[in-house]
């Protein structure tokens, strides 16, 4: 699919179905990025060159210090974790979690 596209799709669901915590949604060069009341953002993120990679980044450090993300980059010193190359951030960069896309 195109990921234009894609994230046009995702943009119309977004606003459709979360109009209470949205504030406005912004198509930048790379990704979708979403602004939430809280005046935390979310950027969804797939590759235009690399089928199937993915991030999706929650951005929380200048309200309360934490960050989450899942993304399928696939960092050596993640290796270790039985979803390899998936993984999740929980709140900070250093301290990730296996996840698996389902």
């Amino acid at each position: 699919m195109d990921i234009d596209r894609l994230y046009r799709r995702l943009s119309l669901l977004i606003e459709r179905s979360y109009l209470d915590i949205v504030v406005e949604i912004e198509f930048k060069k790379d990704r979708l990025r979403v602004y939430l009341v809280d005046n935390s953002f979310l950027d969804i993120w797939f590759s235009r060159t690399i089928p199937g990679k993915y991030a999706f980044h929650w951005e929380r450090r200048h309200i309360d210090g934490t960050v989450h993300r899942w993304d399928n980059a696939a960092h050596k010193k993640y290796e270790y974790l039985n979803t390899f190359p998936h993984h999740f951030h929980m709140g900070s960069d250093e301290n990730v979690k296996p996840f698996k896309p389902i």
